[in-house]
């Protein structure tokens, strides 16, 4: 399956990942491609329910996209949801901002975060998807360095409207998967 950008070892890196995958998914989780002849993007479906169970999130059904670069596994692909979601650590335009996606090594802007938080090499697709469906079911969110300011001002100062906000969208994304 040819890919644009992806050479030979990256190809059958993620082709093994992605079958693995499709066989035994996170739970919550399901992935396809986006474009059958393109192995370096992929489209994610982040259901609810059974996944999100106990979060705010888990009324909804959430499509996100993984797109891989030609330098995959060295570097981290990027994540970003499609459907409308309220998350801290999720920029206004659906991108995702966690350590794992984080290119490796340390980064002299962000002292907080150690290089063994960010990507490396070894780790897999599995570990992206774990990290963030985590990150949703996490009610303390990450503020110290929110990507979505809006959204970590809301949730400091007024947590009741962020959770009706949040539950909107998880209702509204519902809505748009159908």
């Amino acid at each position: 399956m040819p890919s644009k950008g992806l050479d030979a070892m990256a190809t059958r890196l993620l082709m093994n990942q992605y079958k693995d995958i499709q066989k035994d998914p996170p739970n919550g989780i399901s992935i396809g491609l986006m474009n059958d002849d393109r192995l370096d993007v992929w489209e994610v479906l982040v259901m609810g329910s059974p996944g999100l169970t106990g979060s705010l999130y888990e009324e909804g059904m959430f499509k996100a996209k993984l797109e891989f670069p030609s330098d995959f596994p060295n570097n981290p692909p990027k994540m970003t949801f499609v459907t409308s979601i309220m998350h801290p650590n999720i920029y206004p335009d659906g991108k995702v901002c966690i350590s794992i996606l984080h290119p490796p090594g340390t980064d002299a802007f962000n002292a907080g975060e150690s290089a063994d938080e960010r990507w490396r090499p070894i780790l897999g697709v599995e570990g992206i998807l774990v990290s963030v469906v985590s990150m949703l079911m996490d009610p303390q969110p990450n503020l110290d360095s929110p990507a979505n300011i809006d959204a970590a001002k809301l949730f400091r100062e007024n947590p009741k409207q962020y959770r009706r906000e949040v539950r909107r969208l998880a209702r509204r994304s519902m809505e748009e998967c159908y």
